[in-house]
């Protein structure tokens, strides 16, 4: 990263601004705008968050915004209603109060001396949700947005069920979110009333997995602020950009094939992270491709911005398996448009031809695996998946799915024979499969490996279907068992490339814990071989990148604010396996440490910890528990947040044992414990 101390604009900061919503609570902001906008006004940049602008993310805003506003906007970062110095509570994510609540903070920012009357909104992960979702509600000074690691589908493409299966993410970010939701404002900021916001926030939040577990179709919860319900309501032009390893890499080719508007897309080898700060590297300019977009749809400068391809991605090479990459090879390629012209669906038959990968019997129970005429059955065992890494990768700790060959001794796999030629695909794999099952609830999880000539096998792409939701994720229907069925699951988009002498292969699961939770009993899947195909999306070799070999600039941004480690950080990725009582555990610690934000004396800390136990083959056994501290500290002022979500099962109801517990110094202040119990909804 470069830092860029010489801007073309000087600027100033105001760190604490309270803007008025229509019923009263006051939302908190932090500007960074020109010194010469108090009489040459300028557009505004909005990013909207709730992760606490004045610490734990003040080091991330003290690389953006102060660039940004150094080349002339506005740039402004608000505390969404009940987090961080805002008043109010936030009881869920991307309620209408929110984006009511943005509407308002835009049309603050277009009435502001120093603003030109001309807004647009940035951000990644909710801060781009909200971008996107405030886009297609079309506030008047709204001109344009730039989003990152996003999804225009909240119940399929996003932490919670894909395909229909609920993953382990979504209980793992409703622990993150309890946990945020329920820490106090700073009194340095909003004064003696602080206890009394904390207090409310404490007294009105309920675990959030609570409200994501009671619906389990796709309804009307899920249908409000999914942009895919209607994509002409978004009619501002948009920059989007996402990574192969997030697990948001879908939403970035749905808007450039659905959208009419002007739009571009970047997609590069990135986890959960700005493409400016992008692991696995390599990182890239994307603060001055911001700025360009800015310039253009803001400010009206003919920059050609909007030339070139509309899509630009990372075409991966091989690498093998690793739980982390500092860097990912490959190079940059560009597509016209999407779909692309150049790309090709190729459809592959699923036969016999299979190799059963190195399978070891004091590690992985074998998957009941035969041949019966054209059919092939498989019943997995739960450990298919422990090391299948997270749905959406952080990087830290290292959480990329490992080599799959022991995932495969659990799983039905196809391998295609060793390629005479280079094969590269771009777009989303498909599996569309003639099966039956003995089971009324029951899930196939497909995974795409790149297999080399030593046999390691690298994850490619993977892809879930809860079987009762094959033909609509609004109405789910039982299978009947012996019955067969035509199902598709579709794969996550990937830029991939394989070489000559390594194998393509095609896994089949019926489990994949814990990324995502097992049906109530286990399935025997029966596949139909031949009737049966995978099809992937081949851009042929030879066509031409269309972009530049170095297309980017090196990362650029502003100096991060000064902050010094108090306590060391911890990070942890563990799976165990007693094999006396065939108790199986993923444990994962993510510790920041204790940070100390020189600038305002304050020490803040953050650690979280994710438990995933089964004991055995017993699908009803699944656990998983989610425990969050947040501590802040300054002088003597000290305050503790201790949320703990867990969620277990039978075969007919999810179970949800919560508590949270706040403390000032060593003395508990409140606490408050939850025990609900929800149905399952044939999954």
């Amino acid at each position: 990263m470069h830092y860029v101390t010489n801007l073309p604009y000087v600027t100033k900061e105001e760190e604490h601004v309270t803007i008025p919503m229509s019923d009263g609570v006051r939302l908190s902001a932090h500007i960074w705008r020109p010194t010469s906008s108090d009489h040459e006004p300028v557009p505004a940049v909005l990013e909207y968050i709730p992760y606490r602008k004045r610490d734990l993310t003040a080091v991330r805003d003290s690389i953006h915004h102060p660039y940004i506003a150094g080349h002339g906007y506005a740039c402004v970062r608000v505390d969404l209603r009940g987090t961080g110095d805002s008043q109010g509570v936030l009881r869920d994510e991307y309620l209408e109060r929110e984006q009511a609540d943005a509407e308002e903070v835009l049309a603050w920012l277009a009435e502001q001396p120093w603003c030109d009357g001309g807004t647009g909104m940035m951000g990644i992960s909710w801060g781009a949700f909200a971008a996107l979702q405030v886009a297609a509600r079309r506030p008047p000074s709204l001109k344009a947005i730039v989003i990152a690691s996003f999804t225009d589908d909240r119940h399929a493409d996003d932490m919670h069920y894909m395909g229909g299966a609920l993953l382990s993410d979504s209980l793992a970010e409703a622990g993150t979110m309890f946990a945020y939701a329920t820490c106090p404002p700073d009194p340095a900021v909003v004064g003696d009333h602080w206890r009394e916001m904390w207090h409310e926030r404490l007294e009105h939040t309920e675990p959030w997995v609570l409200p994501w577990l009671r619906h389990q179709r796709r309804d009307d919860y899920w249908r409000h602020a999914s942009v895919c319900e209607d994509y002409s309501s978004v009619r501002c032009p948009v920059l989007a950009s996402s990574g192969w390893a997030d697990g948001y890499s879908n939403a970035v080719t749905r808007l450039l094939g659905h959208l009419d508007v002007p739009r571009k897309g970047l997609i590069g080898p990135w986890s959960h992270k700005f493409p400016h700060l992008g692991e696995p590297g390599p990182a890239i300019g994307y603060l001055q491709e911001v700025v360009r977009w800015w310039d253009h749809w803001l400010k009206g400068v003919d920059n050609g911005v909007m030339d070139g391809p509309m899509l630009r991605a990372w075409m991966q090479d091989s690498v093998p398996p690793s739980t982390s990459y500092e860097e990912r090879p490959g190079r940059w390629v560009g597509e016209p448009e999407w779909p692309s012209p150049h790309i090709r669906p190729v459809a592959y038959a699923l036969t016999r031809h299979t190799i059963e990968p190195p399978r070891d019997a004091a590690d992985t129970a074998d998957p009941v695996q035969t041949h019966d005429g054209d059919t092939m059955t498989v019943q997995s065992p739960l450990s298919v998946g422990q090391f299948a890494g997270k749905w959406a990768s952080y990087n830290a700790p290292p959480d990329l799915p490992y080599d799959q060959r022991e995932e495969d001794g659990g799983s039905l796999v196809f391998d295609s024979e060793p390629l005479a030629e280079p094969l590269e695909i771009l777009g989303s794999p498909s599996v569309e499969l003639d099966l039956s099952a003995d089971e009324p609830v029951a899930m196939v999880a497909a995974r795409l490996s790149d297999v080399s000539p030593d046999g390691a096998a690298t994850r490619v792409s993977y892809g879930l279907l809860n079987l009762t939701r094959r033909n609509s994720p609004e109405a789910p229907e039982p299978l009947e068992p012996g019955r067969r069925y035509r199902a598709t699951i579709p794969l996550n988009g990937v830029a991939q490339a394989f070489p000559p002498g390594h194998r393509i292969r095609l896994s089949l699961s019926t489990s994949y814990w814990p990324l995502a939770w097992p049906p109530p009993k286990p399935a025997l899947l029966s596949v139909h071989e031949r009737s049966s195909t995978l099809t992937l999306p081949v851009r042929p070799v030879d066509e031409p990148d269309e972009v530049p070999s170095a297309p980017f600039g090196e990362p650029e941004g502003a100096p991060p604010l000064a902050t010094s480690q108090v306590t060391p950080p911890e990070e942890r990725w563990e799976v165990k396996r007693d094999l006396v009582g065939y108790h199986a555990e993923l444990d994962i610690v993510k510790d920041r440490g204790t940070v100390r934000f020189e600038d305002i004396g304050l020490e803040a800390g953050r650690r979280a910890h994710e438990r995933y136990t089964t004991v055995a083959d017993d699908f009803t056994s699944a656990n998983g528990s989610s425990t969050w501290t947040m501590r802040f500290r300054r002088d003597d002022w000290d305050v503790r947040v201790v949320t703990r979500t867990q969620l277990s099962c039978n075969e007919t109801s999810f179970f949800v044992d919560a508590s949270l517990d706040a403390y000032e110094a060593d003395r508990r202040v409140f606490s408050r414990t939850w025990n609900e119990t929800v149905p399952r909804d044939l999954l």
